[in-house]
């Protein structure tokens, strides 16, 4: 995952028939690209680590494809968008693409989710309807709302932070930063989804 979204537990539901990745290999299909990145800029610079965060996020793509045989939504597009902005950061050696990348990312989930919500489809529930069956509708309403306004505080944050921080300290920022909000962030929406349905032995 190289932007943060709702996650979803290993579990394949039986009508998918797909296969679930390993703990070890989803973990890093998921935060892989982000520490690949963090590595690669403390040692060979932005541009280094945007190179390597491309290739780390195709790499990641195909593990998800071979183990599987399916590429994840979400994965699929921000992989598109990291191919797009991190080549413009590349080719016009310009710094601010690969920063506004997130600000985008964020915006289109808040977006789509609250776009979801005002034609009465709670979109969130489509991409984690399988692995969290009990949840009621009034749950999902409540669940993508908060989702969508996190991401929006996401993409404030990353506005101000590209602004008035070091490229040094924006990539510390995005990648632990931003990873810890999102774990902090989820594990906050437990009670609203065991007062909507959620069994946690599920």
């Amino acid at each position: 995952m190289t932007d943060p979204t709702p996650p979803v537990p290993d579990s394949v539901s039986p009508a998918s028939g797909r296969k679930a990745l390993p703990t070890a290999l989803k973990l890093a299909v998921d935060f892989g690209p982000l520490l690949v990145f963090f590595a690669a800029n403390k040692f060979g610079g932005v541009f280094t680590a945007t190179a390597a965060f491309m290739v780390a996020t195709l790499v990641a793509m195909a593990l998800s494809w071979w183990k599987t045989r399916h590429i994840p939504p979400m994965l699929i597009f921000t992989g598109l968008i990291v191919l797009v902005f991190g080549g413009l950061t590349l080719w016009l050696q310009d710094e601010t693409f690969i920063k506004l990348k997130p600000t985008l990312i964020y915006g289109m989930f808040a977006g789509i989710l609250l776009f979801g919500l005002a034609t009465r489809r709670p979109y969130l529930k489509l991409v984690m309807g399988e692995a969290l069956p009990q949840l009621d509708d009034r749950g999902w309403t409540k669940l993508t709302r908060n989702w969508a306004l996190f991401f929006i505080a996401l993409m404030a944050a990353n506005e101000v932070a590209r602004q008035v921080l070091t490229t040094d300290q924006w990539v510390n920022f995005k990648v632990w930063g931003v990873t810890s909000a999102s774990f902090l962030f989820a594990i906050a929406q437990v009670p609203l989804m065991k007062k909507h349905g959620l069994k946690l032995e599920a």
